[in-house]
């Protein structure tokens, strides 16, 4: 297969070849399948990762993992990229790689929005913020300033425009630097700034911005707290009414075995959990603290800090936002799940104390010469680029220059992208693997009599996580219990016990005590909660085989073949038994 490199941003035919490659490379541990078509008819690409020769995907418990949902946020693509590649290669060797492929499933979706990413990452690039369709209108804008490249050197940075009513001037000790003029301040040098661009009807005095023609924000349209235009800008017509979303929502709905989500975005160096409208206080406890130790594992791996986007990182401290992709899964479907947001140029400066969205409606000067000095160091001058002379065709004079955000802030520069995104493979694998695991504790026939036999059938969570994994599931009837069922060989009737039996939830390790104190032990520590059993009473008079199953949507399958031994002559209770050894599927 060609090479991978994490050191460069792929195109769609590029994406699509390396994810064919990984198919057809290794077939017993990747799938390659389409969930739906773009806007523009592009598929949407979805990697299935687990080894096959232990079981089907849906007897799994699953993780999703996506990104590239928003048209320039595309190294969340390679973040996917990395995941495939490590399980690919880790598998034999790395022993959490192989056992999340052996008892687990990846449903890995690299790009949501492949037509937006195809715009992002052309050879001279248009930035919107996820679909190519027109929204709400499909009229072309008629004025304003249209952010583009002017002057054809593949970059779109700032125009600074001498103004005596500018808010901007020079820093004294270094005039690249803009910072903000006094409120009271007059009689220097000041200018205004506005993104790179032409202005459609110019009327030589106003200057707004262009609308932009395609207003769709993909991760407004989830059905969870779905709001219209008018209250969610980007909303779109109706819940998953894009075409993107509709297939990502359809798919997970049915795939019950997904107890966990993680989405890819940039940037700000974060790991964001629900609920983004509404306070922790409206949390089942047992899940906020689930959440909670999840987000320390991720932060431990990664060194991004966790937090609730309600609490921390709302756009406006009045206004939440809603239709996004974690609220619906946890929402919904009961199942943990997390945006990233990778990348922080602060902290690549050293900024390490910062809010991360007040942070740019207000920070000291100190911040933004550490920033500039990152980038004359780190980046060679291109992260923030020195201001030059260009001829505006309508503005006449102006300078282009400041930040280059394509290149410094929406993603990381290509020489720093491994690094920043290779943490978070760890803490993927990790955060599969603690899923609830359904697995055989016992499969045991005893003879009652001359053709009469006991079947008892145990099984236990070997998770982390309960069997149900949140209360929210609970609260919302999205899962029933292990199913455990009975099948008979020929001439077999049941005498006592109902051939399908819902035998409950398990729980796992989750809700375990930090340390064994005694309110810990009356807390349930310890206590058998983690098995169930299911027993059936059956007349076979010719013998055979049972076939023994226990199923949960979450937890996973297990299956025991058990032998019944003929006899003609009468003979003592529990005279043969059976029993397999304890994880024997067979």
């Amino acid at each position: 297969m060609p090479e991978v490199s994490f050191d460069r941003y792929y195109r769609y035919a590029d994406l699509t070849a390396i994810l064919k490659a990984y198919a057809a490379e290794y077939p017993h541990l990747v799938r390659l399948g389409s969930i739906g078509k773009s806007y523009e008819g592009r598929d949407i690409w979805l990697v299935t990762l687990t080894e096959y020769a232990s079981g089907e995907p849906a007897d799994k418990p699953a993780l999703w993992v996506d990104g590239n949902i928003h048209a320039s946020e595309v190294s969340p693509s390679s973040a996917c990229l990395y995941l495939i590649e490590k399980l690919v290669k880790g598998f034999g060797s790395d022993d959490s790689v192989t056992r999340s492929l052996q008892t687990r499933v990846f449903y890995v979706c690299p790009r949501i929005s492949p037509d937006g990413a195809e715009w992002a990452l052309a050879d001279k690039p248009k930035i919107v913020r996820s679909s190519t369709r027109p929204y709400p209108f499909d009229e072309d804008p008629i004025d304003g300033l249209i952010n583009e490249d002017i002057d054809g050197d593949g970059r779109m940075l700032m125009m600074r425009i001498p103004d005596p009513n500018g808010l901007w001037k020079p820093h004294p000790e270094e005039p690249r630097l803009l910072i903000r003029r006094d409120p009271v301040e007059t009689g220097g040098m000041y200018y205004r700034v506005m993104s790179e661009g032409t202005i459609q009807n110019f009327d030589g005095v106003t200057i707004r911005p262009q609308p932009t023609k395609e207003g769709l924000d993909l991760n407004r349209n989830f059905p969870s707290h779905w709001r219209q235009e008018y209250e969610q800008p980007g909303a779109g017509l109706y819940p998953t009414s894009e075409p993107e979303v509709r297939a990502v929502v359809d798919f997970i709905a049915r795939h019950p075995n997904i107890i966990g989500a993680v989405t890819f975005h940039t940037w700000s160096g974060v790991i964001l959990r629900p609920y983004g409208t509404q306070s922790d206080d409206n949390f089942p406890a047992e899940d906020l603290w689930t959440f909670q130790r999840i987000g320390e594992k991720g932060t431990q791996l990664t060194g991004y800090p966790t937090i609730s986007v309600f609490h921390d990182f709302k756009y406006h401290p009045k206004q939440v936002i809603t239709g996004v992709f974690d609220d619906w899964v946890y929402d919904h479907l009961g199942a943990y799940a997390w945006t990233v947001e990778l990348w922080s140029p602060q902290r690549q400066a050293g900024i390490t104390e910062y809010k991360f969205i007040d942070w740019y409606r207000e920070h000291p000067v100190e911040d933004a010469l550490k920033m500039l000095k990152w980038s004359d160091d780190a980046l060679d001058g291109k992260g923030y680029v020195d201001w030059y002379p260009f001829d505006h065709p309508q503005l006449g004079k102006v300078e282009l220059g400041g930040w280059n955000m394509q290149y410094a802030w929406r993603n990381p520069p290509p020489q720093f992208l491994e690094k920043e995104i290779a943490p978070f493979a760890d803490w993927l694998i990790w955060h599969a693997l603690v899923s609830p695991l359904l697995e055989l504790y016992e499969a045991k026939v005893t003879r009652l009599g001359s053709d009469v036999y006991q079947i008892r059938l145990v099984v236990q969570n070997t998770g982390w996580l309960p069997s149900y994994v949140s209360k929210k599931a609970l609260e919302k009837r999205l899962v029933r219990g292990v199913i455990a069922e009975i099948g008979l060989p020929d001439g077999a009737t049941i005498r006592s016990g109902d051939p399908r039996q819902d035998i409950g939830q398990l729980e796992g390790r989750a809700y375990t005590a930090s340390s064994l104190t005694p309110w810990g032990m009356l807390m349930g520590n310890g206590f058998t909660l983690d098995r169930a059993k299911a027993e059936w009473v059956i007349q076979a008079p010719n013998g055979g085989e049972v076939k023994v199953s226990a199923r949960h949507p979450r937890a996973g399958v297990v299956k025991a073949t058990l032998k019944l031994e003929q006899s003609l002559a009468p003979c003592a209770p529990d005279e043969i038994a059976v029993i397999l050894p304890r994880g024997d599927l067979t």
